[in-house]
């Protein structure tokens, strides 16, 4: 098998297949959101305390891994132990339902870059009503970027119950989408490519989830990418490089989003200070350019001596201008994708520039991370002697990107981005944290930590030196169980889940539980991968029993 195995053309090329799986939108809409809850520059703290003990660790773990097992996740799980094969499946089943959502984001990039080269942009400003006398309504109680994503883009229902049907626009976006994802795979493994927030548990807590995710742990594609490496390679320097280049970006979009947050907080302030003015000036008949924004205050005090009656009828009307409460607005996800962003770019000189450009750049993270996603699914199919004797592997790629887009016409329906947040909140969380404790627990002491040292010392002609051995061997694993009890006992506490959903005689968005029926495919989610690892332990054994004097397996020598 070795001698048949594709093999990345250089090590830069698996660094770099590495990188683009890594670097995500995660780092463009989740890093930035937590430096802004946990205090800004202080949450690089436990950031970069969570990267050493847990993020550079399990990296360097799983790419080992896969570099000394040569197999996909199954395989290579199955070769430790076939009790453990397991976490293999539980990888793939958790890298699939991640590919039939993740995409979708692709599909409503491609959406928006496809709208970018209108003049103006079609969020820039709020549609005509019926009778073409003012705006629609909508539109006016929310923001025009907000109505472009809730009404033209996703055309979403008030609630999870009502499904609506399969909308074209965003299915066909979401087939080429697709259609992008399986012409890259055709190229092949030879081409692609505040300080008081520290005493919060919060902020540490968030800190290594975003650790763990950012750099794609559990999933089984890490395992997949370095299996195609030569035995010689050098993946210990490879995981630091790539963890500290992951981090790096993650940081550098973080001082990006802050300065379109900042640009964004002043020009709504700007606009409603320009409105109170306005409103003031006319109701008072007051000179033009007598009231502006520095002696707004002591107008409105005196006008509301002077005129009391008068006032109190316009004071209803007079908004609470804030230029903080503008700064401590924290959006994260599809929110600060499709809605911040764009409501910054909207204000940009040259504005269909900035959009192509930054759209391009989304597609750019979220097809890479794509390919990463799709390697751990294919990677132990292909690598299955019995799926691979009946079809080629265009044919496994194809059938397996069919299946994830037809699932993924769900996400095109008109609460299609209610059942999105359902799978971007519960397919993978607590499912990685068990898979990857597993696989920590099942290296250092069912194979065997001194036994895996010699193996790396065999291939790379290095030892492992202390700090790899003490992390994979307690502060790692003892990390993942603390992670996986706060998230299970926060479910627990918060009790009955809830979402929000899009108001539109409001124009904004309302909180309501979840239906019986949605809380039956979040335990199904959850339940589906995790119990893939018993359930398969439980089949090995029965299988094994049956046969008359099999032995019990052992781990691989």
């Amino acid at each position: 098998m070795e001698k048949t195995r594709p093999l990345w053309a250089t090590p830069l090329q698996f660094v770099f297949a590495c990188i683009s799986y890594a670097v995500g939108l995660g780092n463009v809409w989740r890093f930035p959101y937590l430096c802004q809850m946990y205090g800004g520059g202080s949450f690089l703290v436990p950031y970069i305390i969570m990267l050493v003990v847990e993020g550079m660790p399990l990296l360097y773990l799983e790419l080992a891994v896969g570099q000394r097992m040569r197999q996909g996740s199954i395989g290579a799980w199955r070769t430790v132990s076939p009790y453990l094969s397991g976490v293999g499946v539980a990888s793939v089943v958790v890298s699939f339902f991640l590919c039939t959502y993740y995409n979708v984001i692709n599909a409503w990039a491609f959406w928006y870059l496809f709208h970018s080269f209108q003049d103006p942009l079609p969020w820039s400003v709020c549609p005509l009503n019926g009778n073409r006398t003012g705006y629609v309504e909508e539109c006016e109680k929310a923001s025009s970027t907000q109505y472009f994503w809730y009404r033209k883009t996703l055309n979403i229902s008030p609630s999870i119950q009502e499904s609506g049907a399969v909308q074209w626009e965003p299915a066909l976006c979401l087939v080429l989408a697709w259609l992008v994802v399986y012409l890259c795979i055709l190229r092949g493994t030879e081409s692609t490519g505040k300080m008081e927030q520290l005493a919060n548990p919060k902020a540490w807590i968030n800190a290594a989830t975003q650790i763990f995710f950012s750099l794609g742990l559990g999933f089984g594609s890490l395992i997949a990418f370095a299996s195609y490496n030569e035995p010689s390679n050098n993946c210990q320097k490879h995981a630091i490089i790539v963890s500290i280049i992951n981090s790096s970006t993650s940081i550098f979009a973080s001082i990006v989003t802050f300065s379109i947050y900042g640009f964004k907080a002043t020009f709504n302030y700007e606009s409603c200070l320009n409105k109170v003015i306005l409103l003031l000036t006319n109701s008072f008949d007051l000179e033009d350019g007598f009231l502006t924004a520095n002696n707004l205050e002591q107008v409105k005090d005196y006008l509301a001596s002077a005129y009391p009656s008068k006032y109190s009828e316009v004071f209803p009307q007079i908004k609470n201008c804030s230029l903080e409460s503008e700064l401590e607005t924290a959006v994260q996800g599809t929110g600060l994708a499709f809605i911040v962003y764009t409501e910054a770019i909207k204000n940009m000189k040259v504005s269909q520039l900035w959009s192509v450009l930054y759209f391009f750049m989304l597609l750019l993270l979220g097809i890479g991370s794509m390919l990463g996603n799709t390697a751990a699914i294919l990677t132990p199919l292909t690598d299955s002697k019995v799926i691979s004797s009946y079809l080629p592997k265009e044919a496994i790629s194809g059938l397996v990107c069919l299946a994830n887009c037809a699932i993924g016409m769900l996400f095109t329906m008109k609460a299609g981005s209610y059942w999105f947040d359902i799978f971007n909140d519960y397919a993978a969380t607590l499912s990685l944290l068990l898979i990857v404790l597993v696989e920590t627990v099942a290296v250092c002491y069912l194979y065997g930590l001194s036994r895996f040292e010699s193996d790396l010392k065999a291939m790379t002609g290095h030892a492992l030196n202390w700090y790899w051995k003490a992390m994979w061997g307690g502060v790692s694993p003892l990390l993942i169980i603390s992670l996986f009890i706060f998230y299970l006992s926060d479910y627990i506490i918060t009790g009955t889940l809830q979402y929000q959903a899009w108001d539109a005689a409001q124009g904004q968005l309302v909180t309501k539980d979840y239906p019986p029926h949605a809380l039956a495919v979040i335990g199904l989610l959850v339940a589906s991968s995790i119990m893939c690892i018993p359930l398969v332990a439980l089949g090995t054994l029965i299988t094994r029993r049956l046969r008359r004097g099999d032995p019990d397996p052992a781990p691989v020598a």
